[in-house]
């Protein structure tokens, strides 16, 4: 895979792409501020933008700002987007178009998760931080409330991108009672048959994350 990292550490940035190339990938190219980062995305062209989510210049949300310039200008480009801590002002339109990740700094140090994160933005799927959905999901919406303690974590797992098979081996659940929850979650929120395939799974996500995207 080749990627290009955008983080103003020198440290992080560093043991990022020393990570990535041990483990077999190509990073092509890193940057130090969010124009930088744009620009080496847009010469290179990756499969995939590594950013953190505050760079310089502004120390705000500049990453998910060169995020919503990579998917209009390159949308077959993957983009992952890296926080220190929590912050729940996510795009929404990036989350629903897939080939989007938004993960803790911390979750880098899980390494085969942050692996595996990786493969599914890159294969046109999202990946989700577990804290972060946990941390939306304590407000909730009427929709959400009428969830199940059990609904609850079965929609964070499809949040974090999980397969109905990859939750089943997570919450040593059958994959028939898996999709059974996932069946009633989606009744819950509203997502009938009409709305086809994975899209249901990610607008499941996107009904909570739509009403605190103002954070």
């Amino acid at each position: 895979m080749r990627i290009v990292i955008g983080e103003d550490s020198a440290l992080f940035r560093a043991g990022l792409r020393s990570f990535l190339t041990e483990v077999g990938h190509e990073v092509v190219a890193d940057g130090h501020d969010a124009p930088s980062a744009l620009e080496a995305v847009r010469r290179h062209r990756p499969d995939l933008a590594v950013l953190d989510i505050r760079m310089p210049p502004d120390h705000a949300d500049d990453g998910a700002r060169v995020a919503a310039r990579i998917r209009d200008e390159l949308p077959d480009t993957g983009v992952v987007l890296l926080s220190q801590h929590v912050e729940s002002r996510l795009s929404v339109d990036l989350v629903a178009a897939g080939r989007f990740g938004y993960l803790l700094k911390d979750r880098v140090l899980d390494v085969d998760d942050f692996l595996a994160a990786l493969e599914r933005v890159h294969a046109g799927g999202s990946a989700l931080d577990p804290e972060v959905v946990a941390r939306l999901m304590l407000g909730g919406s009427s929709a959400l409330s009428s969830l199940t303690a059990r609904e609850r974590e079965v929609l964070a797992l499809m949040a974090e991108g999980l397969t109905n098979t990859g939750i089943a081996d997570r919450l040593v659940l059958t994959d028939r009672t898996v999709e059974t929850h996932v069946s009633r979650i989606l009744h819950k929120l509203g997502l009938g048959e009409a709305t086809t395939g994975e899209h249901r799974r990610v607008l499941a996500v996107l009904r909570h994350l739509e009403e605190h995207r103002a954070g």
